[in-house]
């Protein structure tokens, strides 16, 4: 048997190469899942907390879309304010008991990290509609455009980019809280590990590798976002096509009238 700390490192990941590999991939793999479906869940969320409904209308829209807020704003306060562990107790074994449901080990964890997620990117993501200038929305609805499509043309892209940075945030945030999911007997990389360490009862050694992983799949998820940013934020230097005050500026014309496009052009 090994008598050194990196012998025993080296050992164990020899014995337990595949079962941190396996462990690792369902980590991705429910902290991506639930982070795209939350963040689609924040995205309607936060459409719909920020409808404001003209002068005008009836008393029944309002009573319904102010029960709509105050749903979500529960919804919201609830899974905001409560351990994700405590969530996956409720909801995993809540619904068992109460309600007949075996859920899968797999579903229940990417359930539970979805709505976790949601209630938080409702937040980030009404934040980066409210910092969108008003002017752009009014502007908007003053060529007859209906809410939905504001937001979809109009402001979501420009929100999206200013709010990558929390998205990609709570991406490596889910990442680590995964870890929590064990408690439901998640086979993430956290449940292997335990049960790596308590044959050989080497925990140091165990969760000193398990944290070099996080570490390295957290780094490796910020650089590539970094990298994701970056080209949304486009070249640092262009030419804008049709420019009368730069000489390397295009100009698209049709055949007819290229001739006297070019006369005008140099003089």
């Amino acid at each position: 048997m090994p008598t050194t700390f990196f012998g025993w490192v080296g050992f164990l990941l020899e014995q337990y190469g595949p079962l941190f590999a396996s462990g690792t991939a369902m980590t991705l793999l429910i902290s991506l899942t639930g982070t795209v479906l939350g963040f689609v869940l924040g995205l309607l969320v936060a459409i719909v907390r920020t409808v404001e409904l003209p002068r005008g209308a009836g008393r029944v829209r309002r009573a319904l879309l102010g029960c709509a807020h105050a749903l979500m704003n529960v919804y919201i306060q609830v899974f905001r304010g409560t351990p994700m562990i405590v969530q996956a107790m409720v909801i995993y074994y809540g619904s068992m008991q109460y309600l007949g449901l075996d859920m899968d080990h797999t579903a229940a964890a990417i359930f539970v990290i979805s709505i976790n997620t949601g209630a938080y990117m409702a937040e980030i993501i009404r934040g980066g509609i409210i910092s969108v200038d008003k002017g752009q929305f009014e502007a908007a609805h003053a060529i007859g455009m209906t809410h939905w499509q504001t937001m979809t043309t109009v402001v979501l892209p420009q929100a999206i980019r200013n709010i990558l940075p929390s998205v990609g945030n709570e991406f490596i945030v889910n990442i680590k809280d995964s870890s929590v999911l064990n408690v439901i007997a998640v086979s993430e990389l956290f449940f292997q590990a335990k049960s790596a360490a308590g044959t050989y009862f080497r925990y140091f050694e165990v969760y000193f590798i398990v944290a070099v992983i996080y570490l390295v799949l957290t780094l490796t998820v910020s650089r590539i976002l970094r990298l994701v940013e970056k080209k949304m934020d486009g070249p640092d230097s262009y030419v804008i096509h049709g420019s009368q005050s730069d000489s390397r500026a295009e100009i698209k014309v049709s055949a007819e009238n290229e001739k006297e496009v070019v006369k005008r052009w140099e003089a």
